[in-house]
């Protein structure tokens, strides 16, 4: 999929559909419109690992600092977006440091993590009506393209991403990157990738179904296809039963399985799950199966080949069954059932507790059949309601994972524990 081959498509698209809205008529301006926000956030991750595996801990603390100015006003509007962000490291532990999973800060040639992270990065920004472009760093959220911000610091990207939303409930997207940002080291070109290529839309069809089409090129590593189909069934007052499928289908490129020593090359991964909604309560259960010749499951997320990593960023799984384990071996099948509250309607608004249970089976390693893991995960969260600290939030996070013997190539046991504090502060 070459990016002439995807600027063409969208433009074709484009020029095809009536604009049913033109959001650059309503530009105020480039100071106007404009915003500077900063996220505080205070961090740490453990994870007790099992059958003798080294145990992992880091520690730190973050802000980072972010700027978006308007559009200026006329036919086309030009804008720029900014960011920077600074890490400190408070652990600086050399043998605990450096679990894949954890990745706050990247450990270098000698062997120590960094004792401080800090980098930054801009774009410049264009809107024709209701179609926006944007070239320059930028932290893409797109189901073949998700930079990850689940851990000190976010991912970013540098490239182009063309969206548009002319027509009401249409989204369209394309885009190309050539850099990756790693969340766990300065620079704009730490994680290897050489170029990806991202194409697709959702479309919000009525107001209770929702889908969505994506496709992306990993020059060198792997082509990916993903669906989704959401449906909302109204029940009685407070109630609804949500059903949501996901999926996804990965071809992997001869030369990429050949230097990592992958056997096979195709990949193709589902998740089906219902929610079902009664005033604070939810309750979820999902299937999630894993099929194909490829000994690495569902290959995705960035940075080094030799764990299986091929560029696509750390969120690039909008799978049911993904908590600490991801239940994306070859061959595996995963059931889960989940269970939400909602602590409003108890007089505590802003606290919030989800658990679930998943157990996966029929895991294929290279030496071994019929492999299991289960994962028991807890959560516990409150957000700040009113004053100095209004939308401060605290995320406890409780992992159980043990794998059986037979799959111990594919995952590893252990017990994870997450406290994230985040303080989101609005500066203009």
């Amino acid at each position: 999929m070459s990016y002439k081959r995807v600027s063409l498509i969208v433009l074709g698209v484009l020029s095809a559909s009536q604009a049913m809205g033109n959001d650059q008529a309503e530009s105020k301006g480039f100071v106007e419109d404009s915003s500077l926000k900063v996220l505080l956030r205070h961090a740490y991750m453990n994870r007790d690992y099992k059958d003798g595996n080294t145990d992992k801990s880091e520690w730190g603390q973050s802000a980072f600092a972010e700027f978006s100015s308007g559009f200026t006003q006329g036919t086309v509007g030009v804008g720029v977006d900014a960011f920077g962000m600074y890490a400190l490291n408070l652990e600086r532990n050399d043998d605990r440091s450096g679990a894949q999973g954890i990745d706050f800060f990247k450990k270098g040639d000698s062997g120590e993590p960094a004792d401080d992270l800090f980098k930054g990065g801009a774009a410049i920004k264009f809107r024709l009506s209701s179609t926006k472009l944007i070239y320059g760093n930028q932290m893409p959220a797109l189901p073949v393209l998700g930079a990850d911000n689940g851990r000190l610091l976010p991912e970013s990207y540098t490239g182009t991403l063309i969206t548009s939303k002319e027509i009401k409930g249409l989204e369209l997207n394309a885009g190309r990157f050539t850099a990756e940002s790693r969340k766990s080291a300065e620079g704009r070109d730490s994680g290897g990738l050489k170029s990806i290529n991202v194409l697709g839309g959702s479309y919000q069809f009525t107001a209770q179904f929702k889908a969505a089409l994506y496709a992306s090129d990993v020059e060198d590593v792997l082509k990916k296809q993903y669906v989704n189909a959401n449906y909302v069934f109204p029940l009685a007052k407070d109630q609804s039963l949500t059903l949501d499928f996901n999926g996804y289908r990965s071809k992997l490129d001869d030369s990429y399985v050949r230097e990592v020593g992958a056997t096979g090359d195709d990949n193709k991964i589902w998740s089906l799950a219902a929610t079902f909604v009664t005033g604070p309560h939810s309750i979820t259960l999902a299937h999630q199966r894993s099929t194909g010749d490829s000994n690495l499951g569902y290959a995705y997320g960035g940075y080094q080949k030799d764990q299986n990593r091929v560029g696509d960023g750390g969120n690039s799984i909008y799978l049911a069954n993904s908590y600490w384990s991801d239940f994306n071996a070859e061959d595996e099948r995963s059931w889960q059932l989940g269970y939400g509250l909602d602590f409003s309607s108890f007089g505590v608004p802003g606290l919030s507790y989800n658990v679930a249970y998943i157990r996966g089976d029929n895991i294929t390693t290279s030496n071994s059949n019929g492999g299991t893991e289960r994962e028991i995960f807890n959560q516990l969260k409150y957000v700040v309601q009113s004053g100095p600290a209004k939308d401060l939030s605290v995320r406890l996070r409780g992992s159980i994972l043990r794998v059986s013997q037979k799959s111990s190539e594919y995952n590893v046991s252990g017990n994870e524990v997450r406290v994230f504090v985040d303080y989101p502060i609005n500066i203009f």
